[in-house]
């Protein structure tokens, strides 16, 4: 018996498009946006800040370092690096404040304070979880084990009564291994069938 929902952020709630951030950026860096790509790619800028080991000011100042960017003050940076966003979710609002109603319902993402702080301001069905669970709070990404053991312990049930959906294969193979019901992410529509195979109503 399903006992608790648990939902990735990006792309399963929130569609998110970093060609966004990048395109936005690109008028303050002398590099091409692929180039861009690389650098970030190459360096552990990201792991750092989604784990909680850098704030968002220290990670503004080694971003803008790394991109070799003209000044840009921190608000500016934030605005445009929260752009990756879209505003409409890809869940309806309705849909996470009726499952509530039954299921103890937890945020489960990688995430870090400057994306998070944006999307809590914006998108209000957030205020519907029970729990978040993020990364840079909890100092662990997926697929590390400890993240969703954090999890499934906020959960209050056993592993095997939280369903948890997320679009990522990797992260989905991972939430298996600890013994979690999950399913990758791929429409509305298959989500929703997959919740009322297992008897979860809304």
């Amino acid at each position: 018996m399903i006992k608790a929902v648990l939902f990735d952020l990006g792309n399963t709630l929130i569609p998110f498009d970093y060609n966004r951030g990048f395109s936005g950026i690109a008028p303050f860096s002398p590099c091409p946006v692929e180039e861009m790509r690389r650098r970030i790619a190459a360096s552990d800028l990201a792991q750092r800040f989604e784990t909680g080991r850098m704030s968002g000011q220290e990670f503004v100042r080694e971003f803008s370092e790394l991109l070799e960017l003209r000044p840009l003050d921190y608000r500016q940076f934030c605005d445009i690096w929260c752009s990756i966003f879209l505003p409409e979710t890809l869940i309806p609002d309705q849909m996470i404040l009726e499952l509530r109603q039954n299921h103890r319902l937890v945020l489960l993402s990688n995430t870090n304070e400057i994306h998070f702080s944006m999307i809590w301001d914006n998108y209000p069905l957030l205020r519907h979880f029970h729990e978040l669970v993020l990364s840079h709070r909890i100092g662990a990404m997926k697929p590390a084990p400890e993240i969703y053991r954090a999890a499934v312990e906020r959960a209050g049930c056993r592993p095997e009564e939280c369903f948890y959906t997320d679009d990522v294969p990797a992260f989905v193979d991972a939430a298996r291994r600890e013994g979690l019901d999950a399913v990758q992410f791929e429409s509305l529509a298959q989500l929703e069938q997959e919740l009322r195979s297992r008897g979860v109503a809304w």
